[in-house]
């Protein structure tokens, strides 16, 4: 997915504060707005996301300027701020899923999740991601990030944990629980598409 740092602008207001806060977000633009495309699943709302959390954070630049480790604080910020706007709107997230991404991350899900299926759930591969993703967006906010950052971006539980601001058993445990609940709904999903196929032929 290319996107070059140029294409979102920072801030800019008169003064070394400013360039000195540019000068810290900067080399951390390009991870935010691909954890933000990952959210949202459009490019236009995730550089938009990315922009809404460097306005919240320059009336707070001497704080971010005081951080040794920005990079995870900064994707703790915009995660806040995507699930706290999604609450807001009270729509679901448009999570951004492709199979063809993450270097056989993908693969790894579809184990986690086929091992619960019956050979007749199956579908051919082009169907089966296409209700994998419809299942992924029906899931709450949380969930799916929780399921994408792990089990597809092959993100660390301990990361994890400071982004979504709880403990690393608290991931492992909502790890569990997501699956399951993926597992679950994908099995109805699959079961309805099977039937509605069967009758088609």
């Amino acid at each position: 997915m290319p996107w070059k740092v140029s294409r979102l602008s920072l801030i800019r207001f008169p003064g070394s504060r400013a360039r000195r806060f540019e000068r810290c977000v900067k080399p951390h633009l390009n991870s935010l707005y691909r954890f933000a495309y990952r959210l949202t699943g459009q490019r236009d709302d995730a550089e938009d996301l990315v922009q809404d959390v460097l306005v919240k954070l320059y009336p707070r630049a001497d704080e971010v300027l005081a951080l040794e480790q920005p990079a995870p604080w900064l994707r703790k910020v915009l995660y806040r701020h995507f699930v706290d706007g999604r609450r807001r709107e009270k729509r679901a997230p448009m999570v951004h899923w492709d199979g063809a991404e993450g270097n056989g991350a993908y693969e790894h899900l579809v184990q986690l999740v086929e091992g619960g299926l019956q050979p007749d759930h199956v579908l051919q591969d082009q169907q089966f991601q296409r209700v994998m993703r419809e299942v992924l967006d029906s899931l709450p906010p949380e969930q799916s990030a929780l399921l994408l950052l792990h089990d597809v971006d092959g993100w660390r539980q301990e990361d994890i944990a400071v982004v979504m601001d709880i403990a690393v058993g608290t991931v492992k445990s909502r790890l569990h629980r997501c699956r399951m609940m993926l597992r679950d709904r994908l099995a109805a999903r699959l079961e309805l598409s099977a039937a509605s196929l069967r009758v088609k032929e």
